[in-house]
């Protein structure tokens, strides 16, 4: 492991963690699993201790004691393992005092366990099928717009233009899994309905290179953001909008500055401003998971909560772990694919939270976090719904559009009842 592999300010970092312990109470891995290891305190003191066991000096001086390297095959191994084991949900730089740039840390971090082959081997899958397919399914990259046929009732233009002010990068969640596709099919009802000029690029967009970067293979990034950014200049398009927020990240992070980068939540909360969307009661209480890339990683808290303000009759209770202290869902950082069971005790732990507060629902902002919370909550018969916040504006369009029916009903009958008594 290089001293190299770490910038400046993160080598700087290494010294300045006093080791105050305050990222291991709020790091959610650590309560799921009761694993003290894989918090930012101990991961930050075992890298101290790999990388002066890698110093010249160090490694002098312990040839001349008799001592034993620590940096052996299999602590690196079993180090590379614990690192990966973690969502990147960012609390941890969230509540420590000395401002330390842990999530960036980590990311460093991972690059040199995949460089150096102590990464578990499973995150390879990952750049093979974006290499082939571009997208992390490894399913027909053609076929990534065909949730559209599914739609009751898509828009009559279409959601596939030639041009459009604005571009809907859908994400490979969102196009690909079936729980998931409900998403990106109640977003565009809603930009629909609120006159927005969009398009998706279907088979011309490719996964947006987070899961690479997540998994330390940022190497392959510079030909994915080349293609999507080309991609979406070829539509002629201003603006693009995210209902992924890992999608909404690392284009604002790694893509060139070239459009106007908004998530889905800030969109429609700018439609709802404008009155453009006729939303109808909704007579339920839900509770709102803010997710960890939008929430912590974009500050994106007070959209969501304005939406639903403007809802009749919905009640927002919030979780007791809310905002930038959300609780991760577990879906984040490649952890699914390297220890499911602590991905899933995860997420146990988000929605007995969730259930605890007596909402009927948990509403989000993220195709992963409904899939994960409403994965495990089906799978344990947990009596609430989880949905996406594009999910909840859809069906108080819809109860809009019914009321305004009724009241038109009502007002054409009227004449015809007034002649029926006058005769």
């Amino acid at each position: 492991m290089r001293q190299s592999a770490f910038s400046i300010r993160q080598r700087m970092a290494l010294d300045a963690c006093t080791e105050c312990g305050q990222c291991l109470t709020v790091c959610p891995a650590v309560a799921a699993s009761g694993d003290a290891d894989l918090s930012a305190q101990v991961r930050m003191h075992n890298l101290k201790k790999l990388l002066r066991d890698r110093n010249f000096f160090w490694k002098a001086l312990n040839e001349m004691l008799g001592r034993e390297p620590l940096a052996t095959p299999q602590v690196l191994k079993d180090y590379g393992l614990s690192v990966f084991r973690c969502s990147l949900c960012g609390d941890c730089e969230e509540v420590c005092p000395a401002g330390l740039p842990l999530k960036d840390m980590w990311l460093s971090l991972r690059e040199e366990l995949s460089r150096t082959g102590d990464a578990p081997d499973k995150i390879r899958m990952i750049r093979a099928n974006l290499d082939g397919s571009h997208n992390v399914f490894d399913e027909d990259n053609d076929e990534r717009g065909d949730w559209v046929d599914d739609m009751r009732k898509p828009p009559k233009g279409g959601c596939l233009k030639d041009s459009a002010e604005v571009v809907y990068f859908t994400g490979c969640v969102g196009a690909y899994f079936p729980l998931a596709q409900k998403i990106p099919m109640a977003f565009v009802e809603i930009l629909d309905a609120g006159g927005v000029d969009f398009t998706i690029m279907a088979g011309d967009e490719w996964c947006c290179g987070f899961p690479l970067q997540g998994s330390g293979q940022s190497e392959g990034l510079p030909a994915i953001i080349a293609h999507n950014v080309a991609a979406a200049k070829a539509r002629g398009a201003r603006k693009v909008v995210f209902t992924c927020p890992s999608c909404y990240q690392i284009w604002r992070e790694a893509y060139p500055p070239e459009f106007e980068l908004v998530h889905a939540s800030e969109m429609v909360a700018q439609l709802v401003l404008e009155d453009r969307l006729p939303l109808g009661e909704l007579p339920m209480t839900v509770t709102y998971h803010d997710p960890c890339d939008l929430g912590r990683g974009g500050r994106v808290f007070d959209e969501p909560r304005a939406i639903m303000a403007r809802i009749p009759g919905l009640t927002l209770v919030e979780m007791e772990h809310n905002r930038e202290h959300c609780l991760c869902c577990g879906g984040g950082g490649n952890l699914e694919m390297i220890d499911p069971d602590l991905s899933a005790a995860m997420a146990k732990r988000k929605v007995e939270e969730a259930v605890a507060t007596g909402a009927e629902a948990i509403i989000t902002n993220c195709q992963q976090c409904v899939r994960t919370m409403m994965t495990y909550a089906k799978r344990n018969k947990v009596s609430i719904d989880v949905m996406d916040m594009s999910q909840l504006v859809a069906k108080s369009i819809e109860a809009g559009r019914k009321a305004l029916a009724v009241a038109e009903a009502a007002r054409t009958a009227q004449p015809e009842s007034a002649a029926g008594t006058q005769g």
